[in-house]
């Protein structure tokens, strides 16, 4: 049986500035305190360089890179600036950019490539809308989703998939425990049929109004390898709770 160490990340998205980056010293005490649990942070890419310096115990990684090596694309971030910046890792395809950008699986993708090419590690998102689960069809877009996202050769040395219903982000609303482990349950299945034994090396976390207040119960869930955690993440008063549940 494979064992799969917690992983607990954590998403800045827009926010923080260096006077936020003090919330990182509470975070890096607690991943100390708890050694079998993996803490990674991402943050503005304005922030990796002093992330990194501030808090050298995290894993500090990007919230999304751009697919191309370099090139003309005013505003964009590739995964060599990130990586030389101190990033060790990015999130790809997250719901926010599926929506905001019209982002594809086949962009996450090539993200996720880039990403790999630069050595750093990825945490691929999937997951679907209300609309679609209101539909029927949360397991079918999920499965869809990987099957055109998943790197060659993925692998969990360096991928992690994240499944964040898009109706729970920031909402207060999570899926029960058996919506949350029939959509992991079908997530592994689904690596298992793309990558074989690989698969089960490759950690899956929950993403969608995490707190402190259910983590414990969402990690206890099968195949919840962790928590993708958003807005409590910019605290640590809110955030250090869930690394303790993971612990």
């Amino acid at each position: 049986m494979t064992v799969r160490r917690r992983l607990v990340a954590g998403n800045w998205k827009m926010n923080g500035d260096l006077a936020l980056l003090a919330e990182l010293d509470a975070v890096a005490a607690a991943a100390a305190a708890h050694p079998g649990v993996d803490v990674a942070m991402a943050v503005p890419a304005t922030l990796i360089a002093p992330a990194v310096q501030r808090a050298p115990g995290l894993a500090i990684g990007a919230e999304d890179v751009h697919e191309a090596d370099s090139g003309a694309y005013t505003g964009s971030v590739s995964a060599a600036m990130v990586r030389e910046a101190g990033a060790t890792f990015t999130i790809v395809g997250h719901s926010e950019r599926r929506e905001y950008q019209n982002e594809t699986s086949q962009d996450a993708w090539a993200k996720a490539a880039a990403a790999r090419r630069q050595g750093l590690s990825v945490i691929l998102c999937c997951g679907e809308t209300g609309a679609e689960r209101d539909a029927g069809r949360a397991e079918r877009v999920v499965q869809a989703q990987i099957e055109k996202s998943l790197p060659e050769q993925a692998h969990g040395d360096w991928l992690t998939l994240a499944y964040e219903p898009r109706w729970a982000i920031g909402s207060g609303r999570t899926p029960t425990l058996e919506e949350i482990a029939a959509i992991h349950a079908i997530a592994r299945a689904k690596m298992r049929q793309l990558i074989g034994d690989a698969a089960d090396g490759v950690r899956i976390l929950y993403g969608g109004s995490v707190t402190g207040d259910n983590a414990r119960a969402i990690m206890a869930v099968p195949d919840v390898d962790g928590a993708l955690v958003g807005g409590a993440s910019l605290t640590a008063a809110k955030f250090v709770p869930i690394i303790e549940a993971a612990g």
